[in-house]
């Protein structure tokens, strides 16, 4: 993969416009819209909570939680710290100061459900096996920090077992055909992705699951990281991510070191 290349898809903008062109994709990614104050104003009528969160960013750094809430009043958390505002124009103006020049997106917010009182989303890994083919090699719970709206694990959240924080939420049955639903998601994703992108070799889907237990793709790293995995007590799991890992990163060598000679 050249530069250009990788540098797009490090875009979150870019690579959700990629996932809206299929169909099967589309209803499950939420709306999402370049940072304007127009967007950010009609988006907060719309859905009354936003995420506003850089175009190009890792470990949840910068992401944002907006909300317009009664009495035409609005506030915003950045990590652990809430501000309020007695309108949109003020918020805007904060928003704006911290956002400075770099590209932001507003991303419909995402009630998600909970443990503990803490939100929680899914990691779906997706990485191709030795043969070429897409596989879902890994799937894992991040319960975010108490105090902090990302689930990161750079930005204190926990990498748990799936059952254990689905276990309050769903049956047994249903869980595992929700397994089976965000696994074969990842991998259309990925299928997708690759049709433009013919060289990426693993990805990893972040997944928000409402109330009602419907997925929202939240974002999709083309850099996952594997180590999260070696968080769960069963190590089977993070074993194959990680042997999937390696074989990525031998490929990319191999690939690398061939232009290279060719040059």
């Amino acid at each position: 993969m050249n530069s250009s290349q990788a540098q797009a898809l490090r875009s979150k903008w870019h690579k959700t416009k990629l996932l809206l062109q299929h169909r099967g994709i589309k209803p499950f990614v939420p709306d999402t819209r370049k940072y304007t104050k127009a967007n950010l104003k009609s988006m907060l009528e719309k859905y009354g909570m936003v995420y506003v969160k850089p175009d190009r960013g890792t470990f949840g750094k910068g992401v944002m939680r907006v909300e317009q809430e009664e009495g035409q009043r609005f506030a915003y958390q950045h990590e652990e710290k809430r501000l309020e505002f007695k309108n949109v124009e003020a918020l805007y103006v904060s928003l704006s100061k911290k956002i400075g020049k770099k590209s932001y997106l507003i991303q419909k917010g995402i009630h998600l459900l909970r443990h503990q009182k803490r939100y929680f989303d899914i990691r779906v890994m997706v990485q191709r096996n030795a043969k070429g083919p897409w596989e879902s090699t890994g799937i894992i719970g991040r319960l975010g920090h108490p105090r902090k709206i990302v689930t990161n694990y750079h930005s204190g959240g926990k990498p748990m077992a799936l059952e254990e924080l689905l276990q309050s939420h769903l049956p047994k049955s249903k869980q595992a055909e929700l397994v089976k639903k965000l696994n074969a998601m990842g991998i259309t994703i990925a299928a997708q992705l690759q049709k433009t992108y013919p060289n990426f070799r693993q990805i990893g889907v972040d997944i928000g699951l409402d109330r009602s237990s419907t997925p929202w793709i939240i974002e999709v790293n083309t850099k996952p990281d594997p180590y999260i995995f070696n968080q769960l007590k069963d190590k089977s799991m993070y074993r194959k991510v990680l042997s999937y890992w390696r074989l990525a990163n031998q490929k990319k060598k191999a690939t690398g070191s061939k232009k290279a000679k060719s040059s």
